[in-house]
């Protein structure tokens, strides 16, 4: 077997992206991208003109959730206090969005932090710090907790300890994000849902969002089983479901983890090719959850290196093509505009 691929994520070509141009699809349905992110890295920088660009590309997008990526943490003081660094600069990004300046779109109008959750009962004072920073925009944490011992399942610069989830501190944690009212943002693989039911089901009070539509692999010892795996995985969203306080992401299906090979291609995918290849997760999520505990998310610009942001919210158009308005309304603002406690204007 080769040796593990390098960087995790796809990178962005700008070149290639514009070989493929799309008008956008039903350009008055109101959306809420419920998951993207914002950075400065040596030869990736995606901060306010990119994401403004990609928010001007046709698509009506109100408002948008930034999830943490260890962005902008302060260089000084407690290690617990660092993560306070980037509820600031994504608040400072919202406010940038508020002027005006960059578009009509309320960019970071929702923040999940990035809270050591395994601080357990001393979880406190980092959340109240972080809340004092955020303008009130403040909704969530989300903790590293992706992990497989294959080396060629990697979907982040840090891996994680393994079993993290099951952690009495962890745990502790999480019943402190609970009693400050603020939700729990997770991105596992489908190896480890049955660790995430077991976290989810013993904190009833936590609303708990998974990512990334609960992160079917496709590489590494999962290469060429998609099958297999989505009956795996399959299973494991089904025993979620049951669970009243989790919600589920549609999307992220630009990871490398997931094994769609659309980045290798010579043109980037249509909207057709991506809507065929995410159905079976899409109707699969759906159905098992309902649109009203679905949300589609960018993921941003994580997955900008295997398509556009046109082009990924016309592929989500395309799989809720035969929906109801009402359906559409759920998977494209409502139930992220709920679970995130956005307050939309009527205008708006």
């Amino acid at each position: 077997m080769s040796a593990p691929p390098q960087p995790v994520h796809h990178p962005v070509r700008q070149a290639w992206l514009r070989q493929r141009q799309e008008q956008a699809l039903l350009p008055e349905l109101p959306i809420v991208d419920a998951h993207h992110h914002l950075w400065d890295r040596p030869r990736d920088r995606y901060l306010v003109d990119e994401f403004a660009q990609d928010l001007a590309s046709g698509h009506r997008v109100l408002a948008s959730v930034y999830v943490q990526c260890r962005s902008m943490l302060r260089s000084r003081g407690p290690d617990a206090m660092r993560p306070v660094g980037e509820v600031e600069f994504a608040n400072g990004v919202a406010a940038m969005f508020d002027s005006g300046a960059y578009g009509n779109s309320r960019a970071c109008a929702a923040i999940i932090a990035g809270a050591d959750l395994c601080l357990g009962a001393r979880l406190g004072p980092v959340l109240e710090a972080m809340q004092a920073v955020s303008g009130g925009r403040l909704r969530g944490v989300r903790n590293p907790l992706a992990w497989h011992p294959s080396e060629y399942v990697r979907s982040g610069p840090i891996l994680p300890p393994r079993g993290r989830m099951a952690s009495a501190a962890f745990r502790e944690g999480c019943k402190v994000l609970a009693d400050f009212g603020l939700t729990l943002d997770v991105w596992v693989y489908h190896t480890q849902l049955d660790e995430l039911f077991d976290l989810a089901s013993r904190l009833p009070e936590l609303t708990v969002i998974v990512d990334h539509f609960g992160g079917p692999l496709g590489v590494g010892p999962y290469a060429g089983q998609r099958a297999r795996v989505h009956g795996i995985w399959e299973q494991g969203i089904a025993r979620l479901a049951r669970l009243p306080n989790l919600r589920m992401k549609l999307g992220g299906a630009g990871l490398k983890v997931f094994g769609l090979d659309f980045a290798a291609r010579e043109l980037p995918p249509s909207s057709e090719d991506l809507a065929q290849a995410w159905k079976p997760y899409f109707e699969s999520c759906v159905e098992q959850f309902g649109v009203d505990r679905c949300m589609f998310e960018s993921n941003f610009p994580v997955d900008k290196g295997m398509y556009s942001y046109a082009t990924a919210w016309n592929a989500f158009k395309r799989l809720a093509w035969s929906a109801s308005p009402d359906e559409q309304a759920a998977l494209f603002h409502r139930t992220a505009s709920s679970v995130y406690s956005l307050e939309l204007e009527a205008g708006e």
